[in-house]
């Protein structure tokens, strides 16, 4: 019997790694454009409003499946979805590789938004069935926690090879890392314990209680004004981080500051590194220092705001120090907090539609970088090109959109229900 147990303990950590591996291309592959966004336009001969579109290509797509994720786990299986989508998202990523034209690497683009967005959720349902309630949310935080390293390896490390080989390549190769990591989804991964001959050994987080129908569920999500608040908070922060993080912090630090590539890849891997840090750090404040999600939704919200502040009234005089403690701040006080930010949306409701929300208010943070992306290029490029780079202005009036942003997140979050059962 011991052995069984530990041949199961075994196989569902490979599981785990396995997904995990996956889910840092997710974040790679919607933070690579701040890096290579430069080369990019200059290749494919683009300004930076079709520049903000093809960043936010991503986007659009990843929050519009977020609900069918969820459904397709339930009805298809998660293995099944997670395989066939990332194959979808290899061939959007040959394609970015391979586009002679802007449009065509929007179309790329866009199949990559599709292709890896079915993994987050399918991911969280085969975690709920391998393990038990009061191993999920560690997991979930180690998750996340390797969503940071995709950040990481968006940064320097591509700004690296893309050095080397070009950013072309560097997408072509990516592409087949990501059509491999598919492969071993499908050969390894299993949706649940007995699927792997282990009919006993699980005993994961399955819902008690009555069953809710999609339909009633997805009414009770929306009809709830909570529901909204968070949201709201979702939407304008994560549009902070997504639009300078994600495309145009890259293109700010290589025009304003002058810096290369790689100097620019290395203060924007301090995003990834806050993530990492940041991810288990602020759950384990909310768990079990403060005991509760609100203050520290509120705290990282005011620090986002004060690091956008900086970035908005100070765009060209902050030294090279500061740039990397603002990244870093970034990545901890406005990225990290979104594994805060799910707990609470999914704490709202019943444990019976805990998907349901979840897969709903995932939709907000990528809509917020879809609108904001696209935006924040038409502000940079509305005062035209200086020797080819675009000037002090344009950035000046986009981060001081963020700011705004900051505002209305930071707003919000005070009007955030506390959630955390106190028992």
């Amino acid at each position: 019997m011991g052995r069984i147990i530990l041949t199961y303990h075994k196989y569902r950590y490979l599981l785990f790694i396995i997904l995990a591996v996956a889910y840092i291309f997710v974040y790679f592959h919607r933070l690579c454009a701040a890096v290579v966004a430069v080369d990019m336009m200059e290749d494919l001969k683009t300004g930076g409003a079709l520049m903000g579109l093809l960043g936010s290509a991503y986007f659009y797509p990843y929050a519009a499946m977020q609900l069918p994720a969820g459904l397709l786990s339930d009805s298809w299986g998660p293995r099944k979805t997670i395989t066939l989508f990332f194959v979808i998202a290899s061939i959007g990523s040959v394609m970015q590789g391979l586009a002679p034209t802007v449009m065509l690497a929007i179309a790329g683009r866009t199949l990559v938004g599709i292709g890896v967005a079915m993994l987050f959720v399918p991911t969280l349902k085969i975690l709920s069935e391998w393990f038990k309630a009061k191993e999920f949310a560690v997991m979930t935080g180690f998750l996340i926690a390797m969503g940071g390293v995709g950040s990481l390896m968006a940064t320097y490390p591509l700004a690296y090879l893309s050095n080397h080989v070009g950013w072309r390549a560097s997408f072509l190769l990516i592409g087949g890392i990501t059509l491999v990591s598919a492969l071993f989804i499908w050969l390894i991964v299993r949706d649940r314990p007995d699927d792997a001959g282990f009919a006993t050994a699980g005993g994961g987080t399955r819902p008690a209680g009555p069953r809710i129908t999609l339909r009633d569920g997805v009414r009770q999500v929306i009809s709830h004004p909570r529901f909204w608040v968070i949201s709201v908070w979702f939407f304008f922060s994560c549009a902070v981080f997504f639009s300078f993080g994600g495309l145009w912090g890259g293109p700010y630090l290589m025009q304003v500051y002058g810096l290369s590539k790689s100097e620019s890849g290395s203060i924007l891997s301090m995003l990834a590194i806050g993530m990492i840090v940041g991810s288990p750090a602020l759950s384990y404040v909310s768990d079990s220092i403060f005991k509760a999600r609100k203050p520290v939704i509120v705290i990282s919200s005011a620090m986002s705001l004060l690091v956008t502040a900086v970035l908005a009234f100070h765009t060209d005089g902050l030294p090279l120090a500061a740039l990397y403690a603002l990244c870093f701040l970034l990545g901890f006080f406005n990225n990290a907090i979104v594994v805060v930010g799910f707990t609470t949306s999914k704490e709202l409701f019943p444990i019976q539609i805990a998907g349901t929300s979840t897969g709903l208010a995932n939709l907000f943070p990528f809509l917020g970088g879809a609108v904001a992306q696209p935006f924040l290029g038409y502000l940079i490029e509305r005062n035209g090109k200086i020797s080819g780079s675009y000037p002090l202005q344009g950035y000046e009036n986009a981060f001081f959109t963020l700011f705004i942003c900051m505002i209305i997140a930071f707003a919000a979050s005070l009007f955030i229900k506390e959630t955390m059962d106190k028992k």
